[in-house]
């Protein structure tokens, strides 16, 4: 899976229509998550090439941006 795949998965969800609720229960794709275990476990026991750490990079953003989404979401559910 490339990155831009992962992008691809945030931008069909954002632009399908969110709720609170929805941002709330979003889960990557099991093929994201298996990516970013593989990359990880290179991390950890190995060498990733610049291209891997770029990717790798990438997704650690993205999960970020969604950590902070689900914050404010659970944040507007309480309200």
């Amino acid at each position: 899976m490339s990155t831009s795949t992962a992008y691809q998965e945030i931008i069909d969800f954002i632009a399908s229509g969110t709720s609170p609720e929805s941002v709330v229960a979003f889960r990557p794709s099991e093929a994201a998550q298996e990516r970013v275990r593989a990359l990880l476990y290179k991390e950890k026991n190995a060498k990733l090439t610049e291209e891997e750490k770029t990717e790798f990079d990438h997704y650690m953003h993205i999960e970020h941006l969604m950590r902070l989404a689900k914050i404010r979401a659970r944040q507007l559910l309480q309200n």
